[in-house]
């Protein structure tokens, strides 16, 4: 087997938009509590955590599925939960991710799977988890089939999320594979039993190093062993393909009749949860939308370097994956700006490393030493610098009919290029004080020209204690006298 080139890899991204698939999985409701620990308690030798923050997504084989709309697919998704207000948030929180077809089956006598994580400092203090993992009674189990036969028809693969939480009964993960089979449906299976006969007949499987070796009893030194691992489970199984994710090492693929390793990319791992939905997710949208096996694998490869990168149970949106791609392809700066989620959901992650962000906003039509210097003079004040571009949409109401003179696209393009913009998101709005208040930046940098009462947001970021810097200005240059020099008026 050959590795196909980055260039390829970045090629194949708009593929896994066109991906349809079935998951069905243990879905869980991850709560996260952010404080600041600042004193021990006198009533015990433990932390005292003053909550700052609250929130709840998906876990579980919902993470999946937010990695699945994360890269643009379309998932048609089906589990148990409780008849409880958890299973009201997980229902809210499905119905509000674009591309998902939420099929949920409410068990009376069982909880709805809810995991608590108290964090402060980018550290987890305690995880509180409320579950019931006994299998699903029959009929149950009977109306997770049916959903699934019914979605499959139109689907172009089939995920079995595993999480060991009781949705996926020996018996029903045998008739959901057969139903997938009959229907010319591959299966991808993330496994939580150490039992890979129970997922017989599957297409591909993507076991964790830790859930081989405990398949196997242990015994994996080293590559060659853990090729033998998988060769012997594949034949006892009649499962195709076996995807091992072996963390720091990368990743292992292993057929019957080959075995393609290839390595993680080096970078500094801020938190490995799901990531292994990550790689589940864009292997089986790769599978789903043809692109072949190899190439889905070794993209699923770079999205679990990427998701570590991340704070949280985060997701891989399509354009990390691009940008990522494109970067290993010595493509850098040549990526198109980031939809406005993904932004967010690095800019996220800026602040979880302690990192300050700082903003600045403009049409940048023409870049002149004006806009470098400016550039160069907000970077200084942060670690991370956002900048805020007005759509071609924008520019017109604001420039009038004949501008923009470039395009959204070129404008972003360039000012990625510049080493001291780390992130170009584009607002369509005539100010950028809704962006603003999603973005939150530690600080907002505008001209000298301006003064603070004239900047818009600075009232904003000065309530919950950002600051405002007006940067010096160089004199003499302008876009509109420029483009008039041009045109001789």
């Amino acid at each position: 087997m050959t590795l196909p080139d980055h260039a390829v890899l970045a090629a194949r991204i708009a593929d896994l938009q066109t991906a349809k698939l079935v998951c069905v999985g243990d879905v869980m409701l991850d709560f996260f509590v952010y404080g600041d620990v600042s004193r021990m308690s006198p009533e015990a030798p433990i932390p005292v955590c003053r909550i700052t923050n609250e929130t709840a997504m998906l876990g579980g084989a919902g993470n999946v599925v937010r990695n699945l709309v994360a890269i643009g697919g379309s998932v048609s998704f089906i589990s148990v939960t409780g008849d409880d207000d958890n299973a009201d948030d997980v229902d809210v929180l499905l119905r509000d991710l674009a591309g998902v077809t939420p099929t949920l089956v409410r068990e009376k006598h069982r909880p709805t799977t809810r995991k608590i994580r108290y964090v402060a400092g980018g550290q987890q203090l305690l995880r509180a988890d409320r579950e019931v993992t006994t299998p699903i009674p029959d009929d149950i189990a009977d109306a997770i089939f049916m959903a699934t036969e019914k979605e499959l028809r139109d689907a172009g693969a089939l995920i079995l999320s595993d999480y060991g939480k009781g949705t996926l009964t020996e018996g029903l993960v045998s008739r959901l594979i057969e139903a997938a089979i009959a229907a010319g449906k591959p299966v991808i299976v993330d496994p939580k039993s150490p039992d890979f006969g129970r997922y017989a007949g599957a297409t591909l499987i993507t076991p964790n190093l830790k859930e081989l070796g405990e398949a196997v009893d242990g015994g994996l030194a080293s590559e060659e062993n853990i090729v033998n691992a998988a060769r012997g489970l594949l034949t006892e199984t009649d499962i195709g393909t076996m995807l091992i994710t072996r963390g720091a090492q990368g990743m292992s693929m292993v057929t019957v009749d080959n075995a393609k390793h290839f390595p993680s990319r080096a970078r500094e791992v801020f938190d490995v949860s799901g990531a292994g939905d990550t790689v589940l997710a864009v292997l089986a949208a790769g599978v789903a939308a043809g692109v072949p096996v190899l190439e889905a694998a070794q993209i699923a490869n770079v999205a679990a370097g990427v998701v570590v990168g991340k704070t949280g149970t985060a997701v891989v949106y399509a354009d990390d994956l691009l940008e990522e791609l494109n970067e290993m392809a010595g493509l850098s700066g040549s990526q198109l700006p980031v939809r406005q989620d993904a932004a967010l959901d690095r800019i996220k992650t800026w602040k979880a490393r302690g990192e300050k962000v700082g903003f600045t906003n403009g049409c940048f039509d023409l870049l002149h030493p004006g806009h470098v210097s400016l550039l160069a003079s907000a970077r200084a004040t942060c670690d991370r610098l956002v900048v805020g571009l007005n759509s071609d949409a924008s520019v017109k109401r604001l420039k009038g009919e004949n501008r923009p003179m470039q395009n959204e696209a070129a404008r972003a393009v360039v000012l990625s290029s510049l080493e001291t913009v780390d992130l170009v998101v584009i607002f369509d709005e005539d100010t950028p004080e809704k962006l603003l208040d999603e973005v939150r930046p530690d600080v907002l940098v505008k001209g000298g020209d301006y003064t603070i009462e004239t900047v818009v947001g600075a009232d904003l970021v000065q309530s919950y204690g950002g600051k405002v810097v007006l940067a010096k200005i160089v004199n003499g240059f302008s876009t509109t006298a420029t483009i008039e020099r041009i045109n001789g008026t």
